[in-house]
């Protein structure tokens, strides 16, 4: 066996078996697509006149489903929930149609061909952005910032343009988004033009900065000591 790496935006691990003949190619890696986008699979870069048959085994949260086809024209397709083998400049890919959580799992792919045979095992994940929001709290004579990243994959990072006590909750929801939500004791001398949350994501090429405020119908009090005698 001799192996080698492949560069790209995947994870890959490639193992071809020169031993023997036809010749046999293994390859694990990971792929991710964001939400709601058109996902594209490439089993084998060889092109359809050289397939023999293309076999998709997708293992997924909820069931398991085959697409298949050969060079005959023949396919099948059990998915039924918008997946299809489609082709492009000679090439065969499995399309996925606005991608969701529910299509995340193992895409397993076997492609026979004139002179070999290439199994593919591929991690399919999701990234989706945050919804970001941010407000202010009065609590007792404190006053609390609270800033908070919902439903993104993976987890936001929140920091703050001032310093002080601040905590950081994580919740990990079962479809797999992650919210994560950032509070922060303001300090009495903060001048609240200048407070602001900062939140990073894999997906944004730059951060998203969000000025929390009172919610509607909230009074400010902003040093209630001070109106002690």
């Amino acid at each position: 066996h001799a192996s080698l790496s492949l560069s790209g935006t995947t994870k890959s691990n490639v193992i071809v078996n020169t031993t023997t003949s036809p010749l046999k190619v293994y390859d694990n890696r990971k792929e991710a697509f964001n939400l709601g986008s058109d996902a594209r699979l490439i089993c084998s870069n060889k092109t359809l006149t050289k397939a023999v048959f293309v076999i998709w085994n997708i293992e997924l949260k909820h069931k398991t489903c085959k697409i298949s086809f050969n060079h005959e024209g023949q396919s099948s397709n059990s998915c039924n929930d918008g997946k299809s083998l489609q082709n492009s400049t000679d090439q065969s890919f499995l399309h996925i149609p606005n991608f969701s959580v529910n299509d995340v799992g193992v895409y397993k792919c076997e492609s026979t061909y004139t002179g070999g045979n290439e199994n593919y095992n591929i991690r399919v994940g999701v990234t989706a952005p945050p919804v970001v929001s941010a407000w202010l709290e009065q609590r007792g004579n404190k006053m609390v910032a609270v800033c908070r990243a919902e439903r993104g994959i993976p987890a936001a990072n929140i920091s703050w343009s001032v310093t002080g006590n601040q905590s950081v909750t994580q919740q990990n929801n079962p479809d797999g988004f992650i919210t994560v939500e950032s509070q922060l004791e303001v300090p009495e001398d903060t001048d609240h033009a200048n407070l602001a949350c900062i939140v990073r994501h894999e997906l944004w090429e730059w951060e998203r900065t969000e000025t929390p405020k009172f919610r509607g119908g909230q009074v400010c009090f902003d040093a209630l000591n001070d109106n002690t005698v």
